[in-house]
This record gives structure tokens, C-alpha cells and sequence, in this order.
């Protein structure tokens, strides 16, 4: 499985703790302002993406959300908690 991740300078043990679940490749984009927003480039083998509210620009929200629906793929929204981000990718799964 892969999961796609937008936000968050580093993912410090998150990387590792998405691939102990299952996901083995973790694709990462910082998502800051700097990012090319009309050209983000959704991976389209991607299982799932994660959106780090915290740490990702505005108006990379509707480009994300408009390319995963057009590619019907789950998005989970979250801040870079573990806890939250893995009682959240359990409720998706189910």
C-alpha cells in the first residue's frame, strides 16, 4: 500500500510507524507556499492521503481534495499526532 502526505517539514518516526501498518511506500510533500500548487502531482498508485492541517498551505486544501476525488482516493485530514492519525486511518479502513 502507499499513502501520499502533504504538510510537515519531517515525519520523524511517523515514515516508520505508517510502514509497521502496512503502507509501504510513504510518498512526502512539505505543502508550504513555496509548493507548485497547479502542479502537484497526486501519486496515482496512492492508497490514501494525509493532509497536516498544521503545516500545509491554504489553497493546497481544494487542489488536494479536488485531484483525490477525481482519483477516489481517501483523504484523511489531522494534525502530526500518531495517535490521531492512526485512530483515523482505522476508521477509514472499517
Amino acid at each position: 500500500m502507499s499513502v501520499f502526505i502533504v504538510g510537515g517539514d519531517n515525519l520523524g518516526n511517523i515514515e516508520n510507524n505508517l510502514k509497521q501498518i502496512g503502507f509501504n511506500k510513504v510518498i512526502h510533500e512539505k505543502g508550504r507556499r513555496k509548493c507548485k500548487r497547479k502542479n502537484l502531482l497526486i501519486p496515482k498508485e496512492s492508497d490514501l492521503i494525509i493532509v497536516f492541517t498544521d503545516y500545509v498551505a491554504h489553497s493546497i486544501h481544494g487542489i488536494i481534495k479536488q485531484k483525490a476525488k477525481r482519483y477516489d482516493i481517501p483523504i484523511i485530514y489531522t494534525n502530526r499526532s500518531w495517535a490521531k492519525i492512526s485512530q483515523k486511518i482505522m476508521a477509514t479502513a472499517n
